[in-house]
């Protein structure tokens, strides 16, 4: 059985690259997306700009705690990497991300 990728005409090009550099360059464009009147609001967006951003923050906390560690926080900050390249991926190529705790999170904070 093969999976079908529904396609939502209301993401634009745009919002898949504001959701990708949300990601990328977390905690610096999902705020620079807070103060974006006409970005905020689209629905793609503002379920992708509020768990990055809630993300990044739990990052760079955790590796800066564990920095100490014999280099725990270094390896903390490459994992955590690696996985904000896989999200802003899905999110360029038009899916929606599940973050465990921090997409619940979010959506009970009414957020997202």
């Amino acid at each position: 059985m093969t999976e079908e990728k529904i396609i939502d005409p209301n993401i634009t090009s745009d919002d898949k690259l504001w959701a990708l550099l949300a990601y990328l360059f977390t905690p610096l464009i999902p705020i620079v997306l807070l103060l974006l009147e006409d970005k905020k609001n689209r629905p793609f967006l503002k379920a992708h700009y509020p768990q990055a951003l809630a993300f990044g923050i739990v990052a760079w906390v955790v590796s800066g705690l564990l920095t100490p560690l014999a280099f725990v926080g270094c390896i903390t900050w490459v994992v955590a990497a690696v996985f904000q390249i896989i999200w802003g991926i899905k999110a360029y190529n038009g899916e929606y991300v599940t973050i465990p705790f921090i997409t619940d999170f979010v959506k009970k904070q009414g957020w997202a």
